[in-house]
């Protein structure tokens, strides 16, 4: 965890030299991506056989008898650490080893080893927070739940609690029997997931306030009313922490907060982006690569009517939508262009007809010809997700361009769930790993040149294929030179890579 003691010596005046570091957890993350566990603990015990000394034995367990490791003194921690540094020096040759015969030396130490430092300078920056516009907005969406609630009642015809489940099932099935085939639990409660009401949405008027009761209650509890607690006092930021050996296709992922699952697609959840602000008299800007999973399906797979309509700048999901509805491009409704869109990104993730008419609320016979219809227009793609599927059967796992391994044991499993869904992981993984890849090499060059260039503007955040930064109003022109050009170069292929970009005082109208 080398992140963690860069920031950690940063706030004690020592800098780490760039590049002087060799992480076990990182290593051992891209042999086995799947695992959890990456402590040099867990690997001593794995890769070289012996059990290390357990914190808890020099701190105590949780409790009144309790001591925070900076309570501590020197002579006590000596041994654990010395043993733990000993541990990371004699699994390096063994990691090293294993990493090379599995060609992903490059991978390491061009791309995953250089991130290190630039994951640890994003989260000392960290990101201002408008309190006040999150206040207001929490008094907004509590008015909008208590009219909401009293709908409720009112279409219910009794009074109950939304919150609870087990009332939310005894009206829906019990009262307003919207499906007599419901079944109860084993604790005699009607099922009432997201899953099971959404499906009752057409059925009655209160299922659809419900669900969007539910919607605004987590988007309270895990954002509005969360993210004012999380300010440091001292930087008067929040500072979330990026892990990068959680996802097994090589995406980060971040906690407190999770920024990577803000809600965008409703209006309430973009809506705390706006709380997301830059320095006092600074600037948000935001840059984000367009379509990059679809441009790098139709670079991988050499489909010559997807490059071709990505090199002429033509919409695409309009044209796949003009392809399979059989209708001149300019003749696609805004339904069909949106049907089009879903199949596009869907079929990526291995989606069937059935799955495809679930999200599209749409006729089983309608999806399939989508589906169909979509192969038709596209047949590289066809042939990209056979070979795909047909190596990941041969070798046990897939790859992205710059060698990230996604391991698939259950891909020859004589379980049909089980090997339906890593073929699925077959097809989108290279894709998604890739795209991954990507946006890192971009976070390093654009790192270094702000470095180099001298510059005070920092990045701030990383959502996926978005990257954010907190800028210097002087500084704008030459940041954004160095934030577009470095993301569309960090990758060449069949078709080219382009980055969108946004100035505001904020993150939801820079994006």
């Amino acid at each position: 965890d080398v992140k963690r003691d860069i920031i950690m010596l940063h706030g004690l005046g020592v800098e780490l030299p760039s590049g002087k570091y060799y992480d076990t957890s990182v290593a051992h993350y891209l042999l086995q991506p799947e695992v959890a566990n990456h402590s040099i603990a867990r690997l001593a015990e794995t890769m070289l056989g012996v059990e290390a000394t357990p914190l808890e034995s020099l701190t105590g367990p949780k409790g009144k008898n309790y001591r925070e490791v900076s309570q501590l003194t020197p002579s006590e921690l000596c041994g654990y650490v010395c043993e733990h540094a000993d541990y990371a020096l004699r699994l390096k040759p063994l990691l090293q080893a294993r990493i090379e015969q599995m060609e992903m030396q490059r991978l390491l130490c061009d791309i995953e080893f250089p991130l290190i430092e630039v994951l640890a300078s994003m989260e000392m920056a960290g990101v201002r927070i408008d309190v006040k516009a999150l206040n207001e907005y929490s008094r907004e969406l509590t008015q909008k739940m208590d009219i909401l609630e009293a709908e409720c009642v009112k279409l219910a015809g009794v009074p109950f609690n939304t919150s609870s489940p087990a009332q939310v099932g005894e009206v829906i099935f019990g009262q307003l029997g919207l499906d007599p085939k419901a079944k109860k639990t084993r604790k005699g409660q009607y099922s009432t997931t997201e899953e099971v009401l959404a499906k009752l949405k057409d059925h009655h008027p209160i299922v659809g306030k419900i669900l969007e009761l539910r919607g605004i209650r987590k988007l309270l509890s895990t954002y509005v009313n969360a993210l004012p607690q999380l300010i440091n006092p001292v930087t008067g930021r929040i500072h979330t922490t990026y892990n990068q050996t959680v996802t097994a296709t090589g995406r980060l992922s971040s906690t407190n907060p999770n920024i990577q699952n803000i809600p965008v697609r409703n209006e309430e959840g973009r809506e705390i982006r706006r709380a997301f602000i830059p320095a006092s008299g600074n600037l948000f800007f935001s840059a984000d690569y367009s379509q990059i999973e679809l441009r790098l399906v139709a670079d991988m797979s050499g489909d010559e009517t997807m490059v071709g309509a990505f090199l002429a700048g033509e919409d695409i999901h309009a044209l796949t939508a003009a392809k399979i509805y059989h209708e001149p491009i300019e003749n696609v409704t805004p339904d069909q262009r949106r049907k089009a869109k879903t199949a596009n990104f869907g079929i990526l993730y291995g989606i069937s007809a059935f799955g495809l008419s679930e999200r599209l609320e749409i006729p089983r016979s309608e999806a399939t010809m989508l589906i169909d219809g979509y192969f038709s227009t596209f047949p590289g793609v066809r042939r990209y997700i056979d070979q795909s599927i047909a190596h990941a059967h041969e070798k046990g796992y897939v790859s992205t361009l710059y060698g990230r391994r996604r391991a698939l044991p259950d891909i020859n499993s004589r379980n049909g769930n089980l090997r339906s869904f890593s073929e699925r992981n077959a097809i989108n993984a290279p894709i998604q790993g890739t795209a991954a890849d990507i946006i890192k090499i971009a976070m390093i060059r654009i790192y270094r040149r702000f470095k180099e260039a001298g510059l005070q503007s920092k990045m701030i955040m990383q959502v996926h294929d978005e990257l954010n930064f907190d800028v210097v109003p002087e500084e704008i022109d030459r940041v954004r030179e160095i934030v577009k050009t470095e993301m569309e170069n960090a990758y060449h292929g069949r078709v080219p890579l382009t980055a969108s970009c946004g100035v505001a005082d904020n993150w939801l109208d820079a994006h």
